[in-house]
This record gives C-alpha cells, structure tokens and sequence, in this order.
C-alpha cells in the first residue's frame, strides 16, 4: 500500500481509543450526508450522525463500526473521529436496542416541542434505529 495513499486515523470515544492506524479511506454520515475521507482531504470539521463508520485499511479489509453521533476533524492529512459510543457488529445486541428504541420513541411522543429532553429521545432515536439497521446485515 503506497503511503501517498493513506492517513492517519483516530476513532476515540469517552472509553477511550478505539483505532488509531493508516487507512486508504473513511466512510461515514456527518449532518450534511454520506462522505468519503482519502488521503490529502481539504480540512473539514462536521458533525457526525449514527451510520456505520467504515475504516478502509485497504483494498481487501475494511473495519466496520456502528458509530453514535460525535464530530469529525480533518486536517493535515489526518482524520480524527470523537463519537459518543462505537461499537463493532457483533457486539451490538439485537432485543437491547429495539428496547432502546421503543423507550426513545416513547419520550419523544411525550415530549413538548423544543425541549431539551425532545431533543434527547431524538437522538437516541437515530441511534438505536442506525444501529438496529447495521445489526440486521
């Protein structure tokens, strides 16, 4: 793998780091819509929103996460990712997250208009559906 043709990744949350390596490319959601980070990207700072973070380490292995919501950092041919949880496939669990996503559809529907905790169910809305969509393959 030609070194032109990666950059430095760091994918940490408030556990702690979860990778950090060369990679060609990232793939994941920000708050404008998909993208793709290569080698040499303009420097960006966005939003992140819950998708499956995909680590490109090369032409034949890709990581996979499941990311929550965070912000992405790129600059000086490097990319840094702090997201809230990121979780690997298998350790996502199926019966936990409808439970999660039924409790946050329920706190939105009582939630008023413009509150804080509406704002909250909604997340964890986007969440638990982003993740349940990435367990089920």
């Amino acid at each position: 793998m030609a070194a032109e043709h990666t950059f430095e990744v760091e994918v940490l949350t408030p556990e702690g780091e979860v990778f950090s390596g060369a990679v060609r490319q990232v793939s994941t959601r920000t708050a404008l819509g998909e993208v793709g980070i290569l080698a040499n990207h303009t420097p960006l700072l966005a939003s992140l929103q819950p998708t499956e973070l995909r680590l490109h380490v090369s032409d034949s292995e890709t990581k996979r996460y499941a990311q929550a919501h965070g912000w992405l950092q790129v600059f000086g041919n490097r990319a840094k990712l702090l997201v809230e949880e990121v979780l690997a496939p298998d350790e996502l669990d199926m019966a936990t997250l409808k439970e999660q996503l039924a409790d946050a559809e329920q706190r939105l529907a009582e939630s008023e208009k413009g509150s804080g905790a509406r704002s909250r169910a909604q997340k964890d809305r986007d969440r638990a559906e982003a993740f349940l969509a990435i367990a089920q393959g």
